[in-house]
């Protein structure tokens, strides 16, 4: 990655901060002289985020630390109505430089309570088709599109979408991961902007943001319709396909 790419990667991290709030976010000095299109060099241990001009970044910029800090930004949210009834954030998990993310519609009941994605049982059926795909649980990193238990496990609300999106959208950008698989009308409809039913969605690729995304359907379904499971696994065997030839 050139500089001029990690300098635009950069730009659009501390645009989002600015956006939602941050007006500084906290580097470690930068020990070599990496200079911009501008010719400015970062000498700070701050960077502002309205100075967005200068912004430049060293190549080991870290995935896990934007994670933290995008987590610190969330806080204890109260952005929308699901606040009210939920345990813990369910933020996400796994590893910040995975290849492959899987997207959820919202925490269950058991999430909600230890705070975690798919740990209850229907994370037990991903966690299967993840081991089944030859990963295991850390090499992968698992999101919802709302980050709050929906009350009696309904589907997020339009309002609740919109307001949690774009830190679902951050995760996904920090990562950069090389294929998403959504599961889950939810998760596929608000992510490629479409009200096709997941039957009809699944079983092909589509693009986000220039990421290959897969949609498939959700393992709370599976659950009660364990006769789709091998659709499901026709998805995933394209994923892998798509991360053989990914390079």
């Amino acid at each position: 990655m050139n500089n001029e790419t990690i300098a635009q990667n950069l730009r659009k991290t501390l645009e989002f901060y600015q956006e939602i709030g941050f007006e500084y976010m906290p580097f470690k000095a930068v020990t070599s002289n990496i200079k911009d299109s501008n010719e400015s060099i970062i000498t700070s241990n701050e960077l502002k985020t309205k100075d967005l001009s200068l912004v430049t970044c060293h190549s080991s910029l870290n995935k896990e630390a934007a994670l933290k800090a995008l987590r610190e930004e969330i806080g204890d949210c109260k952005r929308c109505k699901l606040s009210k009834g939920r345990t813990n954030i369910v933020f996400g998990e796994g590893n910040p430089n995975a290849e492959l993310i899987f997207i959820g519609e919202g925490p269950g009941a058991e999430e909600d309570r230890q705070g975690r994605p798919f740990v209850g049982e229907a994370g037990g059926i991903l966690t299967n088709l993840i081991k089944k795909m030859g990963f295991k649980r850390e090499d992968v990193y698992s999101a919802n599109i709302v980050k709050c238990r929906p009350p009696m496990n309904r589907d997020p609300e339009e309002d609740e979408v919109s307001t949690c999106m774009p830190f679902v959208q951050e995760q996904i950008r920090i990562i950069n991961p090389k294929v998403i698989m959504a599961l889950g009308r939810v998760a596929a409809q608000s992510l490629l902007q479409s009200k096709v039913p997941i039957s009809k969605l699944r079983g092909r690729f589509y693009e986000y943001k220039d990421i290959p995304l897969m949609p498939t359907f959700h393992p709370a379904y599976l659950l009660r319709n364990p006769k789709d499971k091998w659709l499901t696994w026709n998805d995933a065997q394209m994923v892998l396909e798509r991360l053989k030839t990914s390079g």
